[in-house]
C-alpha cells in the first residue's frame, strides 16, 4: 500500500530535497507551504506534475487549513521541516520566527494528534511525526567535542531559541500524550536550490558576478557539512523507522572552517570558469555577527547505529556539485537575486547600522554576511 506523507514547507531547500526523494521513492506526497520568501516552486519542478505529489499553499499557522490538510490527505507520515531559519533575519526581526516555529509547531502538533486519536487498529501504531530541527539549539562548542543527542541546549540566537522551543513542545506531545513524534536535529545543509543568502550559494553567485565575498570576523567560525540529499535520505528513514519519544542526530562528519569554506568554493571556480585574478582575492572580512557560535559538529553514531545511515557525499565531492549545479542553473537562480535577495547584510542590530554604514566604501561593498 502506497505510504502517504504530508510535507510541511517543502518549497524550501531542505523540504523541497526530501519531497523530490519520497516521490522517486513511490510515496504519494502532499507539500504544504506558505511560500514566504524563501519558499519556491520552480525547486520542485522536475515533480511538480508527478500523479502521487500535491501541494498546497498553507500557512502551519492557519490551525483550520491545517486540520483539513489532514482530513483531506490522511497522512500515515508527516515530516515536518516549515521554518524560518535564518539566523541573520532572527536577529533583525524574530516575530516571524516565534510565530511559525513555536506557534506553527503547535498548530501542526495539534492537528497531527487530532488526526492520530480518530486513527484505529494498525493506521495508529504506524503513524508518525518528525519535527526537523538544527544542531543550533545546542549552542557553542569549543574545539573539541561533538553534539550528542543529550546534549543540554543553549540557544544563543533569536532562530535556535524559537527552535529550542519548537524541539521541547514535540518532546512534551510525546510525554504527555504519547504522542508518536520524533526529532532530528541536522548540520549545516548545503546542496542545489539553496537560497543565495547562505554562505555557499552567496558566495557562489557574488564571486561568478565579481563582488566582495564577504567573511565574518576571521572566517575562524567551525560548521559541520551535510549534503542536502543526504539529509533527505536520512529524514526518511527516520520517520519510517525511528524509535518514537527519540531524538537523531544527522551530520556529515565534514568540519570546516567558514573560511575554508570560502577557499574551497574559490578553487573550484577558478577550475570552472577562471578569470584573469583568483576569486580568492575577493575575500573581504567584514564584522562579525552578534552572538556568533563558535563551532558546531554532530555525532551522527545513533543515526548510524540504529538506522544504517550513512553520509554518500565527502564535503570536497558535494561542493564540487555544488557549485556545477549553480553554474549551469541560472534560471533558478537569477530571478531570486533580483527580486527577492541580492546579497545585501542582514542581521545587523539597529545601533550598528550607523557603525557599518560610516565604514569605507570597500567596507560598504562587502556587506552581504557570511555564516549559517
Amino acid at each position: 500500500m502506497q505510504r502517504k506523507v504530508l510535507v510541511t514547507g517543502g518549497a524550501g531547500f531542505i523540504g523541497s530535497a526530501v519531497c523530490r526523494h519520497l516521490v522517486a521513492e513511490g510515496a504519494s506526497v502532499l507539500n504544504i507551504d506558505a511560500l514566504t520568501y524563501a519558499g519556491n516552486l520552480e525547486s520542485l519542478a522536475t515533480i511538480g506534475n508527478a500523479p502521487n505529489y500535491r501541494f498546497a499553499k498553507i500557512d502551519i499557522c492557519d490551525r483550520r487549513a491545517v486540520a483539513e490538510a489532514f482530513a483531506t490527505f490522511h497522512p500515515d507520515q508527516v515530516i515536518h521541516l516549515a521554518a524560518e531559519s535564518h539566523v541573520d533575519r532572527s536577529i533583525m526581526a524574530g516575530d516571524a520566527f516565534i510565530q511559525t516555529n513555536i506557534v506553527g509547531t503547535f498548530s501542526m502538533l495539534e492537528a497531527a494528534r487530532a488526526h492520530w486519536q480518530a486513527l484505529s487498529g494498525r493506521e495508529r501504531d504506524a503513524f508518525r511525526f518528525l519535527h526537523v530541527s538544527t544542531d543550533e539549539v545546542y549552542g557553542s562548542l569549543s574545539e573539541n567535542g561533538s553534539f550528542v543527542e543529550e546534549t543540554r541546549y543553549d540557544p544563543s540566537s533569536p532562530y535556535s531559541a524559537s527552535k529550542a522551543a519548537a524541539d521541547h513542545l514535540v518532546s512534551a506531545w510525546a510525554r504527555t500524550y504519547g504522542f508518536p513524534a520524533v526529532i532530528s536535529n541536522c548540520s549545516n545543509n548545503y546542496g542545489p536550490y539553496h537560497f543565495p543568502e547562505k554562505l555557499i550559494p552567496l558566495i557562489i553567485l557574488n564571486a561568478i558576478h565579481l563582488k566582495p565575498l564577504p567573511v565574518y570576523g576571521a572566517g575562524l567560525n567551525v560548521r559541520d557539512w551535510l549534503y542536502v540529499e543526504d539529509h533527505a535520505r536520512a529524514l526518511d528513514l527516520i520517520v519510517a523507522h525511528g524509535r518514537i519519544g527519540e531524538k537523531y542526530n544527522v551530520g556529515g562528519r565534514n568540519e570546516r572552517r567558514n573560511i575554508d569554506v570560502v577557499r574551497g568554493v574559490c578553487a573550484i571556480l577558478d577550475r570552472l570558469r577562471p578569470m584573469k585574478r583568483p576569486y580568492e582575492s575577493l575575500i573581504a572580512f567584514v564584522t562579525d555577527r552578534p552572538g556568533h557560535d563558535l563551532r558546531y559538529a554532530i555525532d551522527a553514531t545513533k543515526l548510524e547505529r540504529e538506522l544504517g545511515w550513512r553520509a554518500l557525499e565527502t564535503f570536497d565531492s558535494g561542493v564540487e556539485k555544488t557549485v556545477r549545479w549553480y553554474l549551469d542553473n541560472e534560471w533558478w537562480w537569477r530571478p531570486l537575486r533580483e527580486k527577492v535577495y541580492a546579497g545585501e547584510r542582514l542581521g545587523v542590530i539597529a545601533e550598528e547600522a550607523g557603525q557599518t554604514s560610516a565604514r569605507s566604501p570597500a567596507s560598504r561593498l562587502a556587506q552581504a554576511t557570511i555564516g549559517n
